[in-house]
């Protein structure tokens, strides 16, 4: 793409967007930038925008976007919003953030999607990539944008992870990782979808530009995952707990096997792996597959699958306070998400469940509420949904919009030996600024408790 004069117009003043604004202005285009949001929430976006020499508008989409030759979406910017449609009336260009950074990448990209496990597969793989000796970018829908890192991820031995989420995908063009991989589909952002079906056709997109020595890397365990490998026309490699493959990674007593192309090697006894729980032995042999397609050697792979112990928000250890355990996994924004959490413990546990619903289906967990949950406390918009499925199932306790009565009622509802575990099933968005957010709010009224 030729960007030197070319009028880009950016939709968003996140990280993305204001990473993407940068890049832009490095390759002499025209940029402007608008944000539906109040100027008073972007006070240091618009400082940034006015000292690289972007200009801006915040509030609202004017049609000032359309003057432009390429509108570049950020991923909270729908694709079906009002001022994108008529760009694509006009016969303007509408590409994501990862589009733009991608044409301007020189190293290799490995990309990573999936309904869940994405954030922890795309660190692990940062992880062994540079416990085996390469110069190492990790960015995407993790917290660093793409475009952020781009003039920095050059040079031998220089590789760029990402975690790519569907909102990313829905507008690439020739965006092509040579390395992708897609790890489970089930539902999610259906208030954003306006079905299942075009949520997993999103997904489907990170291979659609691969070709020739590219790698497919999928979890042959997941239908919906399966078909999708059935249509590529490069090497495929699956994943598996249930079956030995042909060619990826299995398990036979306990061991994780990798079988890629005609080598075959013991890596690892699955309980030697840092992240506990099935859905992490899937994400680790994700991550030794794509590594090991790099040239990672076998036993840097393993050292950082043994030292590895997964990622902030994800199942995480909080602390102990009179006998009871508290977790924080508010990253858990769907209900996928809390049925492996759920799933990795023994012990009795009051859950926080709410937040904002994206067309949530709680029969999904419902089993395992039955069988490992002691109490249900709601917090968030969500909490009316909640309250109406679990209600005749177990005790449920109301936080209201509250996070700080959310934790003094699993409090007092736990008892020595218990669990406590915020494991939302909801976006963050009705209260706090994103999910780190909300698992940092939690974790510090947590280690305030007395």
């Amino acid at each position: 793409m030729l960007i030197r004069g070319k009028r880009f117009s950016i939709l968003g003043a996140g990280k993305s967007g204001l990473a993407v604004a940068r890049l832009l202005k490095t390759r002499r285009a025209k940029v402007f930038l608008s944000e539906k949001g109040k100027q008073s929430k972007f006070e240091e976006a618009a400082r940034e925008l006015s000292e690289i020499g972007v200009e801006y508008e915040f509030g609202d989409n004017t049609h000032r976007v359309l003057e432009a030759d390429y509108v570049i979406l950020s991923p909270g910017v729908p694709v079906d919003a009002p001022i994108i449609k008529l760009a694509r009336e006009r016969g303007i260009k509408v590409l994501s953030e990862i589009e733009i950074a991608f044409d301007e990448c020189e190293a290799p990209i490995v990309a990573i999607t999936g309904t869940n496990g994405k954030t922890t597969t795309t660190t692990l793989v940062g992880e062994i990539l540079k416990c085996g000796g390469w110069n190492t970018f990790v960015a995407g829908n993790i917290g660093v944008a793409f475009s952020e890192i781009v003039d920095q991820a050059k040079g031998e031995k220089t590789i760029v992870v990402l975690e790519v989420s569907s909102f990313q995908l829905d507008a690439i063009d020739e965006f092509r990782p040579k390395i992708s991989a897609l790890l489970n589909i089930t539902p999610d952002h259906l208030d954003r979808y306006k079905n299942f079906e075009a949520y997993i056709q999103s997904k489907y997109r990170i291979v659609e530009n691969q070709k020739g020595y590219d790698t497919f890397v999928y979890n042959y365990d997941d239908e919906n995952c399966r078909n999708c490998a059935e249509t590529v026309n490069i090497r495929a490699l699956g994943f598996s707990l249930k079956e030995e493959l042909k060619q990826g990674a299995f398990l036979i007593d306990g061991n994780v096997i990798l079988r890629i192309g005609r080598e075959r090697e013991v890596l690892i006894n699955r309980s030697e792996i840092g992240i506990p729980g099935p859905h992490n032995l899937m994400n680790a042999m994700a991550a030794a597959l794509m590594t090991r397609v790099i040239g990672v050697e076998y036993d840097a792979i393993r050292e950082t699958l043994r030292s590895f112990k997964g990622v902030e928000h994800r199942i995480e250890f909080v602390r102990e306070l009179g006998g009871v355990k508290y977790y924080n996994d508010s990253k858990a924004t769907n209900v996928d998400s809390v049925y492996y959490a759920l799933g990795s413990f023994k012990e009795p546990i009051i859950i926080i469940l709410g937040g904002k619903d994206k067309g949530n289906d709680y029969s999904q967990i419902a089993e395992l509420v039955k069988k490992h949950v002691k109490a249900i406390v709601t917090v968030g918009k969500g909490a009316e949904k909640v309250e109406k499925f679990f209600k005749e199932m177990k005790p449920i306790y109301s936080a209201g919009m509250s996070m700080e009565e959310a934790v003094r009622l699993a409090k007092e509802a736990a008892a020595p030996g218990d669990v406590v575990l915020l494991s939302p099933a909801c976006a963050s968005f009705d209260m706090f600024d994103n999910y780190e957010h909300r698992g940092k709010v939690f974790k510090e009224l947590v280690n305030g408790l007395e």
